[in-house]
Order: C-alpha cells, then structure tokens, then sequence
C-alpha cells in the first residue's frame, strides 16, 4: 500500500484583513478537499506544521483551530461517518511538511487513517507581513492531502532525516524584556551570517545519502528544494554536480522579496504539476533545508 497525493493547494492573504494563520491553512485545506471531490469529516487526521502565526498564539494548537476553520469531525457522533477527527500541531520549520509525511506514512500504512491532511501557514503576528521590513517570511497558507493507493509502485519513499546540528543558523523568538504593550504584535528573526552556506553541505549530503540507500538519485530526477535564500536550489544543484535543469526551486520570493516557510515544498509541488514536469520524471525528490541546521529528503513517484 502507497502514500500519495491526493491534492494540494496554496492560498495568499487577500490584503484586506489581517492575515490569520489558522484561516489560511483552513481555506488552503478547504480549497485541497474540493479538489479531492470530498468533505471535511472524510479526512482522519490533520498535521499542522506552520510556525509562525497571528498575535504570537501559543494555545491552543494551532491544528486544532484549523480543524475549526475546515470543519472536519466538528461533531463525529452525529456525523454519518461516526469517527473523531484528530489534529496536532508538528513543528520543524522549513523541514515540517517531510516531518508530517512520515508520520502521515506510519497512519495511513497501519491503517490508522484512510486520508491525512498537511496543512503549513505563517503569518506576521500583525497579519501584515508587509509592514514589517525585517521579517523574511511571506503570509502564505497551504495544504496537501495524503491517502491510501493500490499502487504499490507509486507514492512517496522513506524520508531521510539529518542527524541533529550543532549550531543554530537562525532563530525566531520574542524578546519578553521588550515586548512592551505591542509585543503580541513583534517577532524577532536572527540570521547568522552565512547560514545559508552552513546549511548546503548538510543538504547535499542528506541527498547523496538518500541516493547511495537506492530510493532516488538525484541524476534521475527532479528535485524540488526549499530553503532560506532564493538561490539556495541553484548553489545545492552546482554542489551537487547536477545541471540546473534537474532543480526546481520551491522558493518563491514575492514582490518584497520574502520567501515562503513551512508552506514552501508544497508550493513547489504545485510548480511542478502547473509545468506538467512530474509526467517527465520518473520520480520527484522534495529536498527542504532549514534551522539547525538540519535537512529532510523524500521521493515520490506521481500516480498515472
């Protein structure tokens, strides 16, 4: 039995209100089961990733208010289906979306689950991304709806994770001494210098390791890479020898410049699909660098 994608989407804020993180993803969530032709009490499980979200919430989870917003199990014992919907939050920045995968991967293969939603939202805690020029991330929501398939051949393969770093390449927090009044409203994002290089060799060696276990060289395939610069797919293609061709970036600035988060490998699958490029290759590989530092890898080969 196979993991595959069943459907995905990515919604921006409109600009008129404040972002909100949870009504991003629950609208990317809602937009990914219309096109799945299936309601909200048809999914078992939803797994939260995204990091940053309105007035710095921390409780509750941020899955279960989006639980809320898609409207799945809101109340199973009148539903026709009869079963709870369970939500959780799974945090590991750029790597979260690989992160939720496998543990969709565990749920769905032991039967815990029939269908699994990923859903990855950030927002400033303004909801106004673009008020704030230091913050690097874009107001982004998306989803990625995962099932069961009878193609064996098909479908995602184990996901390799880096072993924990050493050294933390960058950091989000607040500053609780200065938070003032406004503090629900601030967020402080540190870069060191040079992250960016700290974090390319740990992603191509992420890839060669996945390639030398037999589940996708990256020769054969397309790779779709995520992660903190908007070049960072390009310097991962020259180290790892691999014609430019063979990447495709998930990184997609706006017009300020700002990079998606959490949400970018599933913007960069929907890339691929608009270009018609997983019809082909035979297999994509989605490569996501981040804080750390740290790197995730994971084959997929789309259904016919």
């Amino acid at each position: 039995m196979a993991t595959v994608i069943a459907a995905a989407s990515c919604v921006a804020p409109s600009g008129r209100e404040p972002a909100s993180a949870a009504a991003l993803a629950g609208q990317a969530a809602r937009d990914c089961l219309s096109r799945a032709a299936l309601c909200p009490d048809q999914v078992g499980v939803l797994i939260n990733v995204g990091v940053y979200r309105e007035n710095n919430i921390f409780e509750p989870a941020i899955g279960a208010l989006v639980q809320r917003e898609t409207g799945i199990n809101l109340d199973y014992a009148h539903a026709a289906a009869h079963q709870p919907g369970l939500s959780m939050d799974l945090m590991n920045g750029a790597c979260g979306v690989l992160n939720a995968v496998q543990t969709a991967q565990a749920l769905l293969e032991t039967g815990s689950a029939e269908r699994v939603l990923i859903t990855a939202a950030d927002v400033h805690p303004t909801g106004r991304a673009h008020a704030d020029p230091d913050y690097p991330y874009r107001d982004l929501g998306a989803a990625l709806l995962l099932a069961r398939s009878a193609h064996a051949e098909c479908g995602f393969g184990p996901v390799l994770l880096s072993p924990p770093g050493t050294a933390s390449t960058a950091a989000g927090f607040l500053r609780i001494a200065g938070m003032g009044a406004a503090g629900r409203g601030r967020i402080t994002i540190r870069r060191d210098d040079g992250f960016a290089e700290l974090l390319l060799p740990v992603a191509a060696r992420t890839v060669a390791d996945y390639a030398r276990a037999g589940h996708a060289g990256p020769d054969r395939a397309l790779l779709l890479v995520s992660g903190p610069t908007a070049d960072f797919p390009q310097r991962l293609a020259k180290r790892l020898g691999l014609d430019e061709s063979r990447v495709l970036s998930a990184v997609q600035p706006d017009a300020s410049g700002r990079l998606p988060h959490t949400a970018a490998p599933i913007l960069g699958y929907l890339e691929a699909v608009a270009r018609r490029l997983p019809e082909q290759s035979e297999t994509l590989v989605f490569v996501s660098a981040g804080t750390g530092p740290s790197a995730a890898c994971v084959s997929y080969r789309p259904e016919p």
